[in-house]
């Protein structure tokens, strides 16, 4: 895997824990009637399918992470609950959504806020990504829809890592 994509992707674990309450935008971003596009292109999130289509990379993100051995101690508690766990996974799809410039408002907790006190270190972020990754890959979504999701998601990096 790419270190950029790995990298970018990691943030995507941030994602998973939800935070950014403000729509990010990025170079050549245009804002039509509540969808961001590049130019006269779709969006994003009309590009990855829509909320169907991003409920179905959430599942399945959700899934690779609590399998991965080296991650699913992060995700225990949520997992535990069931309610706990659909709230989750509706404010990562949220998340997903919105960021792509779809019509869903994120409403959960800053990334910083949701990840206070984790001890989340850089390697156990880059397995994050490498668990979105799997889940982009087996559900063939495009490289560029991943590569602009990944980079939009990127900078939560830093809110999300407390540990080098």
């Amino acid at each position: 895997m790419h270190t950029w994509t790995r990298m970018c992707f990691t943030a995507v674990l941030g994602a998973a824990f939800m935070a950014s309450a403000a729509q990010p935008t990025f170079a050549g971003q245009v804002e039509t009637k509540g969808k961001a596009k590049m130019g006269d292109e779709k969006s994003l999130y009309e590009r990855l399918g829509g909320k169907k289509a991003i409920t179905a990379v959430v599942d399945e993100f959700v899934a690779n992470a609590a399998a991965d051995a080296r991650i699913n101690k992060f995700f225990a508690l949520t997992a535990s609950d069931p309610n706990r766990m659909a709230t989750f996974k509706g404010n990562l799809v949220d998340q997903i959504c919105q960021a792509g410039g779809g019509p869903c408002t994120y409403a959960g907790k800053s990334m910083k806020q949701a990840h206070a006190g984790m001890g989340i270190s850089t390697a156990d972020f880059n397995v994050l990504v490498e668990d979105l990754v799997k889940a982009l890959d087996k559900l063939k979504v495009g490289e560029k829809e991943k590569n602009e999701l990944l980079s939009v998601l990127g900078p939560m990096k830093g809110d999300v890592v407390e540990k080098p």
